[in-house]
């Protein structure tokens, strides 16, 4: 993890700076709102700004939108006052902190942000297999793809794999090829130069340099533009980039690790992936099951996360009865070990008496799981397939796509990765056609609620 502290509170945050270190982050001081800009662009990077709240956080908070940077801000101040700290979260901030801060509090923070907590528990065989390919690789600098569905810890095999390597003490660096727009994601790579375009108000060093040394994690690449990947093959194969705008190549020394939820083979096929590049990437591969196909893990998982969500809630540590137990080795699990954890965690919440029973293993609508029907995004889209299906003679496929698509869309309430999930396509693929239905005149469902994901916990406010 790397902190960043902006502001006079070097001697305030010494418990802070100290727990941080202690857990192998790296920290680094700026004045001023201009020296933690120039910090940032510089390819130091951060995962966490704390913030003196006698700043002015919004525009910090301004300054990092528009060079695209993403990093979370806790503020900071001398004194517990309600007002900072409603205005600091109104400007952007995530938490407010008094301080002196007590070391469970920043720990808290620390962990929260970090996301440190990630351990790799297994036990099934099938995973045990996958992490011994893991160890066996790991010391080398080929590069790996992991493979497997959404929420079956791609991410945190790669930090293990990384833990495990020369590279541990250098950067691991991830970015979410995905969740970044397109034309974007080329400067979050490769960084750009000073008026490459439009609010490139300075350099800006991107993932590949701040990586140099360590670890790049390109997460979800499937999702990435053809166009784009060309460039990528050119830095994974020559050792070097460019910065967009820039005059001359960069080198760079990295390991890269990436992820995909989606069969790459059929991208290639699909002309939506290259070929070279996956050669290029796919030098080991390793497919993590998915959670119904390793079923020694789900007990052992859920004891994990039942321990782990007590002690973040301050409540006691009940074991899981017999019957709890039974419910969920029966459970199919088609969010993987991220649906387990929401669901250990909900139950840590609802547990009642000296057990955590059934009744505490519960959906987020509340319903039993043991009890609840198919879910509802399953069962409408699979009410809207059967009702197109009906009528297919006669109509073109394209005809017919565009239905499935639309129906599929609607009754998973405008959400376009549970309906992408639905239909076997990319969420590229997904908005490409809706794109394309738009810009013919006909109506798009509005975008729902993504998911369920974890928050930092509210503290110090």
């Amino acid at each position: 993890m790397r902190l960043l502290i902006v502001g006079t509170l070097k001697g305030q945050l010494t418990t802070a700076t100290k727990i941080a270190m202690e857990n192998g982050a790296t920290v680094t001081h700026a004045e001023d709102h201009e020296q933690a800009m120039r910090v940032l662009r510089g390819g130091k990077g951060a995962d966490l700004l704390l913030v003196d709240v006698a700043l002015d956080i919004r525009d910090l908070v301004l300054r990092l939108e528009a060079e695209h940077i993403h990093a979370p801000i806790v503020a900071c101040g001398i004194t517990n006052d309600a007002r900072a700290a409603v205005a600091a979260i109104h400007a952007g901030a995530k938490e407010y902190i008094p301080l002196p801060p007590e070391p469970e509090l920043i720990a808290a923070v620390l962990a929260a942000v970090a996301n440190d907590s990630r351990e790799l528990v297994y036990r099934d065989e099938a995973m045990a297999k996958v992490i011994k390919l893991a160890q066996q690789i790991a010391g080398s600098d080929a590069s790996v793809m992991i493979t497997g569905e959404s929420g079956t810890g791609k991410e945190v095999l790669a930090r293990y794999v990384h833990a495990r390597s020369a590279r541990a003490k250098r950067p691991f660096i991830s970015i979410n090829c995905a969740a970044i727009p397109e034309h974007l994601l080329e400067s979050e790579l490769f960084g750009h130069e000073k008026g490459a375009f439009t609010g490139a108000v300075a350099r800006r060093i991107g993932k590949f340099e701040e990586a140099t040394g360590g670890t790049l994690l390109l997460d979800e690449i499937s999702e990435m533009d053809v166009r784009l990947q060309s460039k990528l093959l050119r830095a994974i194969q020559e050792r070097v980039i460019d910065r967009v705008g820039g005059t001359k190549p960069v080198a760079v020394d990295i390991r890269i690790i990436a992820t995909s939820n989606r069969n790459l083979a059929e991208a290639v096929r699909e002309g939506t992936f290259r070929e070279d590049l996956l050669f290029r990437l796919n030098v080991v591969n390793l497919k993590i099951p998915p959670l119904r196909e390793r079923p020694a893990d789900i007990l052992e998982l859920a004891q994990h996360f039942v321990k782990k969500y007590a002690e973040a809630n301050g409540v006691p540590l009940r074991p899981i009865s017999t019957e709890a137990r039974r419910v969920l080795s029966a459970n199919r699990w088609q969010g993987n070990v991220r649906e387990l954890e929401n669901t250990m965690h909900r139950a840590v919440l609802m547990a009642q008496g000296d057990e955590i029973g059934p009744d505490a293993i519960i959906t987020p609508d509340g319903d039993r799981l043991d009890l609840a029907k198919t879910a509802p995004a399953v069962a409408h889209a699979t009410m809207a397939a059967e009702q197109v299906t009906r009528a297919l003679v006669g109509r073109t496929v394209a005809d017919v796509e565009r239905d499935l698509i639309l129906e599929t869309l609607k009754h998973c309430l405008g959400n376009r990765t549970h309906a992408a999930n639905i239909l076997g396509i990319s969420i590229r693929t997904l908005r490409n056609k809706l794109n394309e239905y738009a810009d013919g005149g006909i109506p798009i469902p509005p975008a729902g609620t993504p998911g369920e994901y974890p928050r930092m916990p509210m503290v110090g406010a």
